[in-house]
This record gives C-alpha cells, structure tokens and sequence, in this order.
C-alpha cells in the first residue's frame, strides 16, 4: 500500500477553506482532516473526537511534554493541537491527511515532516473578502475589521506554500484543489507502489 501524504492547507477567514475542504471529503473517501485537540470547553451540538479531541489543561501539557504533538498554538486561553501519532497513523494506512492550521502551524509541521506539501487558499479580492466576512451576519463591524488586519497578515506568507488556489468560482477553486492530490498520486514512486503487480504481470 502507498503511504499518504500529509497536507497543510491555510486560508484567512472567509476565504472557503472549510468548505472547499468539505466539499474535496465528499468527492475523494482517500482524504481525512485531522480532529485537533483542544482544551476549550465543548459547544452546543459538538461531538468529541468528531469537531475536537476535548482535554482537559493537565493532560494537553502533558501531551507536550511527551512530544506528541506535530504542532500547537495558544489561543487566548485556550491550546489546540494536531496529535503526530494520529497523523503518522493515518498516513501508513494510504490516507492524505489535511491539518487545516495557519501559517505559523505550517511552519512547526514543515520541521517534523518536511515531506509534507502545503496549499495556500486566497481569496479573489480584499472587497470579496470583506464582503464573505459581512455576510456571515456574525460579527460587529469592529471584529470584521480586526478579522480583515489578521487576513492580511496572514495573506502575506502565501510564498511559504507549495500551491496556491483562488477561490473565486468555487467549483473552479474545487477542482484546483483536488488537482493537486490527484497529481500527487501519480508520482512515480506512488504509482509504483499502488500499482506493483500491475506493473509487474506488464513487464514479466
């Protein structure tokens, strides 16, 4: 069996991440999204193990302190995380595995797995994004313009990534995205493997 490959994908807020991802589960049954761990409190209609891992402080910071995560971040007063041994389990069992983190995440991961490949989403224009942000219908004015300084910064590490995707029509920016794990999959050294007796019975 081929081994997966692990794929970072960043995005700033409102420019699809979530739902083209979603959208690429659907079409593809080789592809899983990692379930972070976090020590926030569960939300109403979340399920543990299927939108986080929920643990308690101790055990996230003992879970540091053994190193198993690939990477994590401090949010307010809230840590997330994305389990290694989960990921590396995944992998071996021929699924691409998406962690869905910011640049900063993708920088820790590209440290401990290097071999993994990153796709960065934009979005087609800042009013395009502004008005995806507005039309949530969730955040005052004052947050959506916070939300639209971080997008900028996060935008500018863009260059970080090994593709890039603008999602301006959303099916094209679909079938953008797949594309890559598509063509991914037909490497040599995948193909190799996946298709051994194949290439074999065609050769003997």
């Amino acid at each position: 069996m081929a081994k997966g490959t692990l794929y970072v994908v960043s995005a700033p807020s409102g420019a699809g991440k979530t739902s083209l991802v979603k959208a690429m589960l659907k079409q593809d049954q080789s592809i899983v999204v990692s379930v972070s761990h976090t020590t926030r409190e569960m939300r109403p209609g979340e399920v543990d193990g299927v939108d986080y891992n929920f643990v308690s402080m101790d055990q996230f910071n003992e879970m540091i302190g053994q190193a198993d995560f690939l990477e994590f971040a401090e949010v307010f007063t809230n840590k997330y995380g994305t389990s290694q041994r989960w990921v590396e389990d995944q992998l071996e069992q021929g699924k691409d595995v998406i962690l869905e983190i910011d640049w900063q995440g993708a920088q820790q991961v590209r440290r401990l797995m290097p071999d993994c490949l990153s796709v960065f989403i934009l979005p087609p224009s800042r009013e395009a994004l502004e008005e995806r942000l507005t039309n949530r219908g969730q955040d005052s004015e004052d947050v959506i313009a916070l939300r639209m300084s971080e997008a900028v910064s996060e935008m500018s590490h863009y260059g970080e990534y090994d593709f890039l995707v603008i999602n301006d029509d959303f099916d094209q920016a679909l079938l953008e995205l797949h594309g890559v794990f598509l063509a991914q999959r037909m490497k040599i050294e995948q193909q190799r493997e996946r298709c051994h007796d194949l290439l074999a019975s065609l050769l003997s």
